[in-house]
C-alpha cells in the first residue's frame, strides 16, 4: 500500500513538473517568441559572395569581396565533409528537432563535473540549427535570452525547413578563419581546390575550424580530434582515420589574396569603373564573374619591356623614371594589355589613364592629318628656315629643330617623319591652329571644349592621357572610328546570367560570349584616303625616320615619337594591322630626364613588346583604301624617281589630283642624309 502511495504521488510530480515545463515553454514562446525575426526569408538564400575578375584566358585574377564566400549547393559537398561537421559540431543533428535534449543534458554533466575537479572537457550544446539561427538573425552576447531566443528560433526553422536545406545554410554561412565565409571559400583559401577535391584529412581540417578559426598551432591536433569523433560516430574506419591522421597539412600554401604584381594597375582600373557603375554592394556581394580583355602573356611582356626599360634608367638613381603602356586592338577596343607604373604597391597612381601629360610630338599625326583631309599631298613642300618669332599669350617664342638645323624646302612627308618642328608650324599656320588641333580633338585626344587654341599646341603644348592618346591613333587603322577602350568583356550574375554593366540589367549576349563589335556604322572621322596616307608616313616614320628604334623584324610597324621641351616626358604611339600600343616615360612630378634620354627609350619599349605580341603573327600589310596611286618618288624632294633618280627612293600614294613635285633645279639637297629630330 505504501509503494502504491509513493507511486501516485510520484505521477502527481512528475505530471504537474511536466505540466509546469509545459507552461514555462509556452510563457517563454509568448515573451521571446513575438518579437524574432522573419525566418521564413532564409527559403530563398542568397549570401553574399565573392565577385571574381578573370583574365581572357579564365585564369582568375582577383577577389573582390567583403566576406570571401563560394556558395555551394548541398548535393555539391562530399559527404565526409558534411560528416566531418556532424561528427565535430552536433552528432544528433539528422535526429533532434532543432535542439539536443540529449546534447543539453551531456553538457551539464561534463560541465559540472569539469567544475568539481574531474578531468572532462567543458562541452556546448548548441546545435547547429542553432548556430544557423545565431548566425542569421543573432548577436553572439552570451544571456540567456538570446539563448531562449535561439532555441525558439531552432525550433521554427526546423520545422519549416528540410535538414539539408538547412545543412546547406550553416555550411554557407559560417566563419572559417582567413576572411572565409563558408566550405567553399575556406577550400580555396586554405588548399587552392574546390571542395569536391578535398582530401578526408582536409574535410576534417575545415570542420575544426569554428571552434577556433585563426589558431594555426594545434591545426593538426584539432583535425585529428575530428577524425577520432568521425570514426566514434561511424563515418570512417580505423585504416582511414590513420591514414588521415599521418597526412601531412599544407595550410596556405594555395590561394592568397595577393595577385601577380604585372595585373595589378590593370585590375584596379575594372575595380574603379565597376565600383561607379554597379555600386559597392554588388561588386562586393553579389558574386560577379567579371570576364576582362586582358591576355596575360601579352600583360607579362608589357610589364616586362616597361620595367627592363626603367630599371635600366634607374640604376644609381634616387628619383626613380616612372612609366606606363598600354595596348589594344584598335578594331574593338579590348584592352590586351596595361601597366601604369613600376610597382603598384609603391604607387597605385596609373600613368596610362590618370596622368594627364604634354604629349609632345605625338599630336603632329593629328596636325598633318587636317592637312592631308585638306588636299594637301603626301609630297607638299613645307619650308624648313628660320621662323623670326611667334606671339602667343603676350610672349614671343621660337620654333626650332631639334638637330638645330634647316632644310629648306621639304616635303610634308619628310617633316613628319623626320618630326622637324618649324615645318609643322608653318603647316599649322597655314591650315590654321584651330584647324590643326579640331582633329585631334575629333579623335578624342583633347575636349571638345578646349579654349585658348595657338600655334604651340601643334607641337605638343596641351595636355592627354596615354588612353586617349592611344585610343585616338586607333582611329588611323580602324576605318576613322573613335574606339572606347574597354577592359571587360562581359558580366555575369551568380545564376550565371549577363547582365550590362552599366545599367546593372539582365542583357540578351552572343552565344559564343564574345564582346559585340564595335558600331562602325557611324560616318568615319576622315576619309579612308587621308588615312592610309597618313598611315604610309608614320611607317616611313619606323623604317627611316625618328622612329626607327620601334621596329619589328619581319613585321609591319607605324608609329609616331614624342618628347617635351627639357625631355621632360618622353612617348611613342605604334601600331601593326591589328595591335595597338602606347608607351609613356617620365617622372611624376615633371622635371628633365637628363642627357642621352629622349622617344627612343619608349620606342625600345614598345619593340621589345611587339616582337611577344607579334611572334606566331604572319605579317599584315596595312590595307589600301581604292583610288590611290603609287608612284616612285625622291624622298627627299617628292619628285618622281625618273626625273629625280638619286638618292632615297620611296613609293608614294597620291589622291586623284595629286602628283609627284617637279624635278629640283639642282641635286645639291642630296648631300647627305637627312637626321630628323625627336620632337
Amino acid at each position: 500500500m505504501k509503494f502504491k502511495k509513493f507511486l501516485r504521488v510520484l505521477l502527481h510530480v512528475v505530471f504537474w513538473t511536466f505540466t509546469a515545463g509545459i507552461a514555462a515553454l509556452a510563457a517563454l514562446i509568448f515573451i521571446y517568441g513575438n518579437d524574432l525575426p522573419d525566418y521564413r526569408k532564409l527559403a530563398t538564400y542568397a549570401p553574399p559572395v565573392a565577385t571574381r575578375l578573370y583574365a581572357a584566358d579564365g585564369s582568375l585574377l582577383i577577389e573582390y569581396a567583403e566576406e570571401r564566400r563560394v556558395f555551394i549547393d548541398y548535393d555539391d559537398m562530399p559527404a565526409q565533409l558534411v560528416n566531418a561537421f556532424i561528427a565535430a559540431e552536433d552528432q544528433n543533428f539528422w535526429t533532434h528537432p532543432g535542439i539536443d535534449v540529449q546534447g543539453i543534458i551531456r553538457a551539464v554533466v561534463n560541465n559540472g563535473a569539469r567544475m568539481l575537479g574531474f578531468n572532462t572537457n567543458f562541452s556546448g550544446a548548441s546545435t547547429i540549427t542553432q548556430q544557423v539561427a545565431k548566425n542569421f538573425f543573432l548577436t553572439s552576447e552570451r544571456s540567456l535570452s538570446r539563448k531562449i531566443k535561439e532555441a525558439i528560433l531552432a525550433l521554427r526553422l526546423e520545422r519549416t525547413f528540410s535538414k539539408k536545406h538547412i545543412m546547406t545554410l550553416y555550411l554557407n554561412e559560417i566563419f572559417l578563419g582567413a576572411r572565409a565565409y563558408g566550405v567553399g571559400s575556406a577550400a580555396l583559401m586554405y588548399f587552392n581546390k574546390p571542395v569536391s577535391e578535398l582530401s578526408l584529412a582536409e574535410c576534417a581540417f575545415l570542420a575544426s575550424l569554428p571552434k577556433a578559426p585563426n589558431d594555426r598551432a594545434r591545426a593538426v591536433e584539432r583535425r585529428n580530434y575530428v577524425l577520432r569523433r568521425m570514426l566514434e560516430e561511424g563515418y570512417i574506419t580505423r585504416d582511414e582515420m590513420d591514414a588521415a591522421s599521418a597526412e601531412e597539412l599544407n595550410i596556405n600554401s594555395g590561394f592568397t589574396e595577393q595577385m601577380d604584381a604585372a595585373f595589378q594597375y590593370f585590375a584596379e582600373d575594372v575595380r574603379r569603373q565597376l565600383l561607379n557603375k554597379l555600386g559597392r554592394d554588388v561588386l562586393y556581394n553579389q558574386g560577379l564573374y567579371i570576364k576582362t580583355t586582358i591576355d596575360p602573356k601579352l600583360q607579362r611582356a608589357a610589364a616586362d619591356a616597361l620595367n627592363r626599360e626603367l630599371d635600366a634608367y634607374n640604376a644609381g638613381r634616387t628619383d626613380k623614371l616612372q612609366g606606363a603602356i598600354i595596348a589594344m586592338n584598335p578594331h574593338t577596343g579590348r584592352v590586351l594589355a596595361m601597366t601604369g607604373g613600376r610597382s603598384f604597391r609603391e604607387s597605385s597612381f596609373n600613368r596610362a589613364t590618370q596622368a594627364y601629360r604634354q604629349i609632345g610630338s605625338t599630336i603632329k599625326p593629328f596636325v598633318y592629318l587636317a592637312a592631308l583631309e585638306r588636299g594637301y599631298s603626301p609630297e607638299h613642300l613645307l619650308l624648313d628656315a628660320p621662323i623670326v618669332g611667334i606671339r602667343e599669350n603676350n610672349m614671343i617664342w621660337k620654333p626650332e629643330n631639334y638637330d638645330k638645323k634647316f632644310l629648306g624646302d621639304i616635303p610634308l612627308r619628310l617633316s613628319l617623319e623626320t618630326s622637324r618642328n618649324v615645318t609643322t608650324v608653318r603647316l599649322a599656320q597655314e591650315i590654321g591652329p584651330e584647324n590643326a588641333i579640331e582633329m585631334a580633338q575629333r579623335f578624342g585626344v583633347y575636349p571638345a571644349e578646349l579654349k585658348n587654341v595657338n600655334v604651340s599646341m601643334a607641337l605638343g603644348a596641351g595636355e592627354t592621357t596615354l588612353e586617349k592618346l592611344v585610343s585616338g591613333y586607333a582611329a588611323f587603322i580602324n576605318g576613322g572610328h573613335v574606339i572606347k577602350p574597354q577592359l571587360v568583356d562581359y558580366i555575369q550574375d551568380r545564376y550565371g546570367r549577363t547582365i550590362d554593366g552599366a545599367e546593372n540589367t539582365i542583357v540578351t549576349w552572343q552565344d559564343d560570349l564574345l564582346p559585340p563589335e564595335q558600331n562602325t556604322d557611324a560616318e568615319p572621322l576622315v576619309d579612308a584616303q587621308s588615312l592610309y596616307q597618313l598611315v604610309s608616313i608614320l611607317q616611313g616614320a619606323v623604317e627611316r625616320g625618328t622612329g626607327r628604334q620601334a621596329r619589328v623584324e619581319g613585321h609591319t610597324i607605324a608609329g609616331k615619337t614624342g618628347t617635351t621641351n627639357e625631355v621632360k616626358d618622353v612617348w611613342f604611339i605604334g601600331f601593326s594591322k591589328n595591335m595597338i600600343a602606347g608607351v609613356y616615360l617620365g617622372y611624376d612630378t615633371p622635371k628633365p630626364l637628363g642627357n642621352g634620354a629622349g622617344s627612343h627609350m619608349a620606342a625600345r619599349v614598345f619593340a621589345e613588346f611587339m616582337k611577344t605580341a607579334l611572334e606566331n603573327e604572319t605579317n599584315q600589310p596595312f590595307p589600301v583604301p581604292d583610288g590611290l596611286t603609287f608612284v616612285r618618288v625622291n624622298r627627299r624632294s617628292g619628285a618622281a624617281a625618273s626625273s629625280d633618280p638619286d638618292g632615297t627612293i620611296i613609293t608614294e600614294a597620291f589622291k586623284v589630283g595629286q602628283k609627284p613635285n617637279p624635278a629640283p633645279n639642282s641635286k645639291s639637297a642630296e648631300s647627305g642624309p637627312v637626321v630628323g629630330g625627336v620632337f
